[in-house]
C-alpha cells in the first residue's frame, strides 16, 4: 500500500511542479499584457506551490513509511530465521545428544573417522576395549587405536576402516581377530565398518561397529568340544549307547549298540524296551534283590533295570544282553536318568561297554592268583629255610670265629715268644717262626673278613652313620700305612683339604674302607712307586676320595671280575698276600653308607679307585637352648668335688663337642678314650661318676665294653649311658637289654642329655651312699 501511493504522489508532485512553472510563465507572459489578471496568476501560483510542497511532505512521509515497513519487515524476517535456526541448533543437540546417549548405552564399541582415518569418536565401550581415554583416542590414526593380529598367526592385519574409506563399501574381519588392548589385554572381536557420506556422496570418514566375542568363542568350543563328545559317545562302536522315554521305549540305539547285540536301529526304536534284550532270569533275580534291599515291589522288567537310576542312585551293574543270534554279552552298563528343568524323569541313558574280555581276563586273574598264592607260600617256606640257614650260618660263622680264635691266639701267642725268647732262635727256625706268624696274621685278617661279608649278606651288619671328619679318618690311616709303604719302597701323599670336611659314615668302617684300599694300592705298586690321595666335591653334596697308584693297572676283563668274592684276578701265586673278598666287603660297606665305589684302571697306567660319600656339616647340637640358659648352672660350692663323665668315642668331632657342653658345667669334669679298651682302663683308674659310651668303637664295640665293666667289681656300679647314631627300635631295645642306663642317639640333643645325666649323677651318689 505504501509502496502504491508512493507512486502516486510523485507523479502528482511533478504534475504540480509543471503546472506552477507554466503558471510562472503565464503570469510573466500575461502580467504584460493583462494587468488585471495579475492576482489571479499569484493565487494560483500560491496554489501550486502549496500542493508543490504538500506533495513533497506527502511524499518523504510516504518514504518514511516505507522505509518503516521495510524494517518492521526485515526485522520480522530476522526473528523467523533466528527461530527456525534454533529450533534447528535445538534439534541438532537433542539428535547429538540422543546419539551420545545412545553410543554410551548400546553394548558395542563404536570407533569414528575422517577421511584421514584419524578418530574422531570412541565411544566407553570401545574405550575400554582398546585401553584408550577419548583424550587419548582423538586424533590419533585408528589403526594405532584399534590393533588387531590373526589370533593363530599373531600377525598384524589391516584395519577395515582403511578399506571402507578407500573403497567405500561396508567391510568386516577375518574369522578368528585378537584385539590388542593398550594395556596388554587381549580380546576376540567381530566388528563391520562402513563409509560416511555428505550430501553429494563424497566419502568423509567411516565408523566401525566392533564387539568383544571371547565368551561367545569360548561358549562355542565349548559346545563344539560337548558337540563331539557327544557324536563320539553315540558314533562310538565301542560303546552301546541305548536312550529311551520315561516308558522306557529304545529312542536311540547308536552305532555300537548294532554292533554289540546284532540288531539294527530301526528294529528297536519304539518298539522294545532294553529290558526285552536282556536275560529274563536275570531281571528276576535282581528284582528279587532290589525288592528285599529296598523294602518294596519291583517288577522284573524295565524298572529292576532303572530303579536305582530312578532315585538318583547311578551304579555300574554287570548285565547280560542277549544278542540277535541268542548270544548271551556280559555288559557292564550304566544306567541314568534323564531329567528336564523341573526335574521330571522324561528317559533313561544306559552306555554299556563289552565285558566279555574282562571275564575272560579275571578268570585268567583268578588262576593266576592260585598259582601266585601257590607260588608265594612255596616262596614263603623256601625265604623261611633261607633264614634258617642264614641265621644258622651266621651262628656257624660266629661260632667258627670264636673256635678259630681261641687256637689262633695261642698260635700267634706262642709264636711271638718264641720269636723274642731266650735263647734267640736259629735262622731256619726264625724263618719258621715267621712263616707261622705270617699264616696266622693272614688266618685272622681272613676270619675277619669272611664275617664281616657274611654279616653284610645277611643285614646282620650294624652301622652307626653320623657327621665323621675325613681329615681325621686320613690322618689316622696315613699313620698305620706308613711303615707299610717304607717297607715296599712307596711313596704316599695326602693332598690337603681345602676345609673341614665331614661325611656321612660310620667312622670304624670308613677307616676300615680306606685302609683296605691303601694296602691294595701299597702291596700292587712297584717299587719306587707312589699312592696319591685326592679328595674332591665331584658333584654338589657329595665328597669323592680317591686312591691312585702307580702299579701296572687293569685290564677291562679283569676290572669285570674285580668285586667278586675270593677272586685274586691272578695273584693267588705272587709274594703278596690276600684273601679276595676286602674289595667287595668294602663296596658293601660304602654301599651300606649311602655312598658309591668305583675303579678307574688301565693295563701300564695304574688304577684310580675311588668312594663317594654325602657331604654334610660338623656335628650340631639339635636344641637351640641359649649360652645364657646353658650358664646359669648352680656354681659349685666351695671345698665340692667336681662330677666326673668318662667319654669313649673315637670321632674327634663328637668328643669336641661334649666338651664344650661340659665345661658351661661348672659342676662336671670331662675325661675321655678314643677306643673301649682305653675307656675301660680310664674307668678303672679314675671310677667316673657316669660313663658315656659309644656304640660302635674300634676294636671292641660300646656293647662288648659295657658287659666287661658290668663285670668288674671295680666299675659294675658306675651308671652307664649310651650315645649312637643307630638309632632304629631295635638297637635302643637291645641297648636298654644288655644293661644301659639311658640310651641316647645322635645328633645329641641338649634337653635328653642333660636329663640323662642328672640322674645317672643322682643314681651314682645313691650308689656311694650305699657302698
Amino acid at each position: 500500500m505504501g509502496y502504491c501511493l508512493k507512486n502516486i504522489l510523485k507523479p502528482l508532485a511533478w504534475v504540480a511542479a509543471t503546472l506552477l512553472l507554466s503558471s510562472a510563465g503565464a503570469y510573466f507572459t500575461f502580467a504584460s499584457v493583462y494587468p488585471r489578471l495579475e492576482a489571479m496568476v499569484l493565487l494560483a501560483l500560491s496554489l501550486a506551490g502549496f500542493l508543490v510542497f504538500w506533495g513533497a511532505q506527502k511524499t518523504k512521509q510516504a518514504e518514511i513509511s516505507l522505509a518503516h515497513l521495510d524494517a518492521r519487515r526485515l526485522l520480522a524476517a530476522q526473528e523467523d530465521s533466528n527461530y527456525q535456526l534454533l529450533q534447528a541448533n535445538e534439534k541438532a543437540r537433542d539428535s547429538a545428544q540422543k546419539l551420545a546417549v545412545t553410543l554410551d548405552s548400546i553394548g558395542d564399541a563404536v570407533i569414528a573417522a575422517d577421511a584421514q582415518a584419524r578418530v574422531t569418536l570412541i565411544n566407553p565401550v570401545a574405550q575400554k576395549l582398546t585401553g584408550w581415554t577419548q583424550e587419548q583416542a582423538l586424533g590419533q590414526p585408528v589403526d594405532e587405536v584399534f590393533r588387531i593380529v590373526g589370533k593363530t598367526s599373531r600377525e598384524r592385519l589391516t584395519v577395515p576402516v582403511l578399506a571402507a574409506l578407500e573403497q567405500g563399501t561396508v567391510q568386516g574381519l577375518a574369522n578368528h581377530t585378537l584385539l590388542l588392548a593398550r594395556d596388554g589385554a587381549e580380546y576376540d572381536v567381530a566388528d563391520s565398518c562402513a563409509p560416511m557420506r555428505d550430501a553429494q556422496g563424497l566419502v568423509v570418514g567411516a565408523v566401525l561397529v566392533f564387539r568383544n566375542v571371547t565368551e561367545d568363542y569360548a561358549a562355542q568350543q565349548a559346545l563344539r568340544q560337548v558337540s563331539a563328545l557327544q557324536n563320539a559317545i553315540f558314533n562310538s562302536a565301542n560303546f552301546s549307547s541305548i536312550a529311551t522315554d520315561a516308558k522306557g521305549v529304545i529312542q536311540i540305539f547308536n552305532v555300537g549298540a548294532e554292533r554289540m547285540l546284532g540288531y539294527t536301529a530301526s528294529e528297536v526304536v519304539n518298539q522294545v524296551t532294553p529290558a526285552d534284550l536282556s536275560d529274563p532270569q536275570e531281571l528276576v533275580v535282581r528284582a528279587a534283590w532290589l525288592s528285599k534291599a529296598f523294602g518294596t515291589s519291583i517288577s522284573p522288567g524295565f524298572e529292576a533295570l532303572v530303579f536305582k537310576a530312578a532315585r538318583g542312585m547311578e551304579d555300574i551293574d554287570e548285565l547280560n544282553y542277549i544278542c540277535k543270534d541268542g548270544r548271551r554279552l556280559p555288559a557292564l552298563v550304566s544306567v541314568t536318568a534323564l531329567r528336564d528343568e523341573a526335574e521330571a524323569i522324561i528317559g533313561y541313558l544306559l552306555i554299556g561297554t563289552d565285558n566279555t574280555a574282562r571275564r575272560a581276563a579275571e578268570v585268567e586273574r583268578e588262576q593266576l592268583d592260585h598259582a601266585l598264592r601257590a607260588k608265594n607260600a612255596e616262596l614263603e617256606a623256601a625265604r623261611s629255610a633261607a633264614d634258617k640257614a642264614n641265621l644258622a650260618k651266621s651262628e656257624f660263622l660266629s661260632a667258627m670265629s670264636h673256635e678259630l680264635r681261641s687256637p689262633l691266639n695261642a698260635i700267634l701267642g706262642f709264636a711271638q715268644l718264641m720269636e723274642s725268647g731266650a735263647p734267640l732262635p736259629t735262622a731256619s727256625q726264625k724263618a719258621s717262626i715267621e712263616q707261622i706268624l705270617r699264616a696266622g696274621w693272614y688266618l685272622l685278617e681272613l676270619i675277619n673278613e669272611v664275617l664281616d661279608l657274611a654279616l653284610i649278606e645277611s643285614g646282620q651288619l650294624s652301622l652307626s652313620r653320623e657327621p665323621v671328619s675325613l681329615s681325621e679318618v686320613l690322618h689316622d690311616c696315613q699313620t698305620l700305612m706308613m711303615p707299610m709303604a717304607l717297607k715296599k719302597e712307596v711313596s704316599l701323599h695326602f693332598a690337603a683339604l681345602p676345609e673341614p670336611c665331614f661325611v656321612d659314615a660310620d667312622r670304624t668302617r670308613l677307616k676300615q674302607v680306606v685302609i683296605n684300599l691303601l694296602s691294595n694300592a701299597i702291596k700292587y705298586n712297584r717299587v719306587g712307586g707312589s699312592v696319591t690321595v685326592i679328595c674332591i666335591e665331584r658333584k654338589p653334596g657329595w665328597v669323592r676320595l680317591s686312591v691312585q697308584d702307580t702299579g701296572d693297572g687293569l685290564s677291562a676283563n679283569k676290572v669285570a671280575q674285580l668285586f667278586q668274592p675270593f677272586n685274586r684276578l691272578g695273584k693267588e701265586s705272587s709274594d703278596e698276600e690276600g684273601t679276595g673278598i676286602g674289595l667287595i666287603v668294602s663296596k658293601r660297606l660304602v654301599e651300606q653308607m649311602g655312598g658309591e665305589m668305583g675303579v678307574i684302571s688301565a693295563e701300564g697306567a695304574g688304577s684310580v679307585f675311588w668312594v663317594e660319600l654325602a657331604h654334610i656339616g660338623a656335628p650340631q647340637l639339635t636344641d637351640e637352648i641359649s649360652d645364657m640358659l646353658l650358664s646359669q648352672a648352680t656354681p659349685l660350692p666351695a671345698g665340692e668335688r667336681k662330677r666326673t663323665l668318662l667319654y669313649v668315642e673315637d670321632n674327634r668331632a663328637n668328643m669336641e663337642l661334649m666338651a664344650q657342653l661340659i665345661a658351661r658345667r661348672p659342676d662336671m669334669r670331662l675325661f675321655g678314650a678314643e677306643d673301649a679298651i682305653r675307656g675301660i682302663a680310664m674307668a678303672r683308674e679314675h671310677q667316673p661318676d657316669v660313663i658315656l659310651l659309644d656304640i660302635n668303637l674300634p676294636g671292641i664295640s660300646g656293647l662288648q665294653a659295657l658287659q666287661i665293666l658290668q663285670e668288674d667289681e671295680a666299675t659294675r656300679h658306675i651308671p652307664v649311658l649310651a650315645l649312637s647314631a643307630n638309632a632304629m627300635p631295635r638297637d635302643i631295645e637291645r641297648g636298654l637289654a644288655a644293661g644301659f642306663f639311658r640310651y641316647l642317639t645322635k645328633p645329641i640333643r641338649v634337653t635328653e642329655f642333660m636329663e640323662a645325666l642328672d640322674a645317672g649323677l643322682a643314681l651314682a651318689q645313691t650308689q656311694q651312699v650305699t657302698l
